[in-house]
């Protein structure tokens, strides 16, 4: 009788710990998922430093993807900031006053900066020659009240996208809305359209709790048709289809990633992500080569 009951708890203690292991298998297969996207490893970054004038580096664009020259923005100043990639020789060209300035787009032979408050400010890129730009237009009330920090300009069809970070109409709601422009040849731009990307479902696709959605920048992949989204404040990485329904949700290791606040890819679909510096770290560009899957 008591080897029965002993062996009655044996098999009651292999039962359990069988549904533990099953149990802790399921939670790590649910909450791991893909670390990086296709053709990507965001574990292996080419690092550049920036020179100390772009330690609060925003957003960042190359000019027809070239990525010889880089130009940015920071989030102190109205300068736009050229840079071969890979230096610290940057050149600087004044085009406002200060300001919280967040991103930057290049479209079509025009420069485009986004305010956080959603102003734009555009001018030809040829002034980025000069020490302080002329023809610069500031175009206000575009866009509802609101915070911004996204932008991205299609090169080949002049379409510019605006993204909400927080704006009162998502407040209560995980989601994000956007705005479409078109870039007109006097670089002034005329509303196109609207789009929304619904955040509901980056918990379960990243098995983490990333709380609300406040995207910080996008781009297109253009080979693949899919839009890429950073949101620093949640530490991820998010892609979506073309029709901005999200596909996956990559984690941005703060071990790498310090702030990301800017995206861009090259011709040659390489990624770069910018990441504003700290009291221990440099402001930086990190560059992530495309390797087809």
């Amino acid at each position: 009788m008591k080897n029965s009951i002993v062996k009655g708890y044996q098999l009651l203690w292999l039962a359990l710990a069988s549904l533990a292991t099953m149990q802790l298998s399921c939670a790590q297969t649910k909450s791991k998922g893909p670390a990086s996207p296709p053709g990507y490893d965001l574990s292996k970054p080419q690092k550049y430093n920036m020179p100390d004038v772009l330690q609060e580096i925003s957003g960042i664009a190359f000019n027809k993807g070239d990525n010889k020259m880089v130009y940015a923005e920071q989030d102190e100043e109205g300068k736009i900031f050229r840079l071969p990639l890979g230096t610290k020789n940057e050149s600087a060209t004044k085009f406002a006053g200060k300001g919280d300035y967040e991103d930057i787009a290049i479209s079509q032979g025009w420069a485009i900066l986004l305010k956080s408050n959603g102003h734009l400010y555009t001018f030809p890129l040829s002034e980025t020659q000069k020490p302080e730009a002329a023809n610069v237009q500031k175009l206000e009330n575009m866009l509802p009240k609101g915070e911004y920090e996204g932008m991205f300009a299609n090169q080949a069809t002049g379409d510019l996208y605006v993204l909400c970070k927080d704006c009162k109409t998502d407040r209560g709601k995980k989601q994000a809305s956007g705005y479409i422009f078109s870039l007109q040849k006097n670089g002034t731009v005329k509303p196109k359209g609207t789009f929304v990307v619904d955040a509901s479902q980056i918990d379960k696709l990243s098995g983490k709790k990333k709380g609300a959605f406040h995207p910080s920048a996008l781009a297109m992949n253009l080979q693949t048709n899919e839009w890429y989204i950073v949101s620093s404040v949640n530490k991820a990485l998010i892609v979506t289809d073309a029709k901005w329904k999200i596909k996956n949700v990559y984690h941005l290791s703060s071990n790498i990633f310090n702030q990301p606040e800017g995206i861009a890819f090259d011709k040659d679909n390489n990624l770069y992500i910018s990441n504003e510096g700290s009291e221990t770290q440099q402001g930086n560009i990190l560059r992530f080569d495309y390797k087809k899957p």
